[in-house]
């Protein structure tokens, strides 16, 4: 449960690694500044910030931006340090002097690496001030708690340095605000004419990132369009043959984002990408449907006066009306060009250096697979993309180990291009998508500790189950009939009770041998046929209890086939993942309203990589036994 802060509250933290996310709603720097016993900070190479970003245990971002990640390790850090201070401050601004006051008052929380949140706390209250300490984790008798603080400063950094004990605080927060006023000069400009009406300025501002608050907007600098938990400080130089022009981006770099290894540092700048490519569509259709309602406006008003309904000066007034809708529309998709642009040259680089559990079937990496000795922290399902950027597609990853089961729909679809696939059709490659998956899945596991059990009551799924079957990477046979359905779910079902209860009593290590300790994936094609009422309870049962002990399913079935159970098997449905195996825009997002198109991740057609690897993981399996 997460704990809600008010200032001067602390809290216990139970592990050594967490995250602190910082929501500030404009651009802010953010940083860590270790303490010794006495809080004392000793210079300034205890103090992590955008122009040194990493320190022993402590990970900060390299620029300004309205959202942070800073990863922090708490047993990674000196043995002198008893506390971290966060630290937030709003960049200089040629404009004038900055305040919290006048922002969106900042919300932090601190959260472990799979994103459960610990502790939350809102930075309420300030007025004059432009840096803050928000939160402060301390080390008390060797047991770490984080304190809400919000100690804010009117005379900013250098004040806030100063008062941590720190020598040439003045220096340091120079240092500071230029390595964050470096990062902003990368970040694309908006344009804004001297002569644009009001509603066009605005407009810019607003197709630029739809998700800063309007406070945000006014501040004329430019706006930081890198995502948070890319560094851009930690980028390789650019050579003196590709210099980087003044106003543009540095190179996108494969692995720059937050995280402790670079398998998680993908994963985050693939997220990060997925973030990007959803807000600047948000901004593009927001900004296009703001010029198409001020068209719809001002033809309103043209049309009246009944004077202006006939005659030169009721066509001058819509001529003008869509001169400046068709101008508005032009610098939306201008912006919205760029950042596709931006995002590509990421994708482009990104691809490329991905790790078989995150790249597609095509890349080259699997051509040198190797057995893993440790299974990923993800798993790529597909790819994403939307309707005004269809040849981008961003890696659809998830989580593992798997928290709810995948069900691959084999029932008629449309696609978005309007292409119809009835049942007929859809089940042959409905069942080659899962067989892909379940290859994934066997190969990013170390050899033994993922196990593929098959369920094909009709032997419908026989030729598409082929690699896997000839490879050996199945466990056994695909049961057929009822008798091999009710045999397979009673010894998953039994699987489950005995983990559960040998967890629950805190005796795993009394659990029968031959239940093994291998993760377990059931494959159900052609679901309900072959399912009386008594399986069909405890596929339901495996659905929800499975996941937890590592009993994960995979469901190749036509909804409309089972209709015959009524609302029975609503809930079956909803724990399940829906994936399809042709493009569909199924998938909706809630942050922002899109709808994406999902594809599978199939392998090539002609292509003999998967089976290749399967050989691969069925010979290590051997050797191990």
């Amino acid at each position: 449960m997460t704990a809600e802060l008010v200032r001067g509250q602390n809290h216990p933290l139970s592990q050594a690694r967490v995250e602190i996310r910082v929501s500030a709603g404009v651009p802010v720097l953010a940083g860590a500044a270790l303490g010794d016993e006495h809080g004392t900070v000793r210079g300034a190479q205890w103090v992590a910030h955008p122009g040194a970003p990493t320190l022993p245990g402590i990970e900060v971002s390299g620029q300004a931006a309205a959202d942070h990640r800073l990863a922090v390790d708490l047993a990674a850090l000196p043995e002198a340090v008893h506390r971290v201070s966060v630290l937030l401050a709003l960049p200089t601004h040629p404009g004038g002097a900055l305040r919290f006051g006048a922002v969106t008052a900042p919300r932090t929380a601190v959260t472990a690496p799979d994103g459960t949140e610990i502790a939350r706390f809102t930075l309420t209250g300030l007025d004059a001030e432009s840096a803050v300490v928000a939160l402060e984790l301390y080390r008390r008798h060797d047991t770490w708690k984080v304190r809400a603080v919000g100690q804010g400063y009117a005379r900013g950094l250098p004040a806030l340095l100063a008062d941590q004990g720190l020598a040439g605080a003045e220096e340091l927060a120079a240092v500071i605000q230029e390595a964050v006023a470096a990062s902003l000069a990368r970040a694309l400009p908006v344009p804004r004419s001297q002569d644009a009406p009001d509603d066009t300025a605005r407009q810019q501002a607003a197709s630029s990132d739809a998700q800063q608050p309007d406070n945000a907007r006014t501040l004329g600098g430019p706006v930081d369009y890198s995502h948070p938990r890319r560094r851009a400080a930690t980028a390789p130089p650019v050579s003196a043959e590709a210099p980087v022009a003044d106003g543009q981006p540095a190179p996108p770099v494969a692995g720059d984002a937050v995280g402790w290894s670079m398998e998680e540092r993908l994963y985050n700048q693939v997220w990060g990408m997925f973030e990007d490519l959803a807000r600047a569509t948000a901004a593009y259709r927001s900004a296009v449907d703001f010029a198409d309602s001020r068209l719809e406006k001002e033809l309103d008003q043209a049309l009246a006066d009944p004077r202006n309904r006939l005659g030169g000066t009721g066509e001058a007034a819509r001529e003008a009306a869509q001169a400046r809708h068709t101008q508005l529309a032009d610098q939306a998709r201008a912006a919205f060009d760029r950042d596709l642009a931006q995002l590509t040259a990421e994708s482009e680089v990104v691809e490329p250096a991905l790790p078989p559990a995150f790249a597609r079937w095509d890349n080259p990496v699997w051509h040198g697979y190797r057995v893993p000795a440790e299974p990923p922290m993800a798993l790529r399902l597909g790819d994403l993309c939307l309707p005004e950027s269809a040849s981008l597609r961003i890696p659809l990853l998830a989580r593992l180990p798997l928290e709810r089961g995948l069900w691959i729909d084999s029932g008629p679809l449309e696609g978005p291009d309007g292409t119809f696939h009835d049942a007929a059709s859809a089940r042959r490659p409905a069942m080659e998508s899962a067989v892909a998956l379940a290859a994934r899945l066997l190969a990013v596991h170390p050899a033994g500790e993922f196990a593929v059990q098959v369920v094909d009551p009709a032997g419908a799924g026989a030729e598409a189950l082929l690699p896997l079957v000839r490879t050996g990477a199945v466990a056994g046979a695909p049961a057929r009939g009822a008798a091999g359905v009710a045999e397979v779910l009673e010894r998953l079902t039994r699987r489950v009770d005995l983990t559960q209860m040998a967890v629950r009593g805190g005796a795993a290590e009394a659990l029968p041998p031959d239940l093994g300790a291998a993760q377990q994936l059931l494959i159900v094609n052609d679901f309900p046929h072959g399912f009386d009422d008594r399986a069909v309870t405890r596929l339901r049962y495996l659905a929800d209890e499975g996941p937890a002990v590592g009993v994960h399913l995979l469901m190749v079935a036509d909804r409309e086939d089972a209709a015959a159970y009524g609302p029975l098997l609503d809930p079956l449905w909803r724990s399940l993942m829906r994936l399809t195996p042709v493009p569909d825009d199924h998938l909706a997002d809630p942050w922002v309203g899109h709808a994406w198109t999902y594809e599978p991740c199939l392998v090539p057609p002609g292509s003999r990589v998967l089976e290749q690897v399967l050989t691969e993981l069925t010979e290590a399996r051997t050797k191990r036994k």
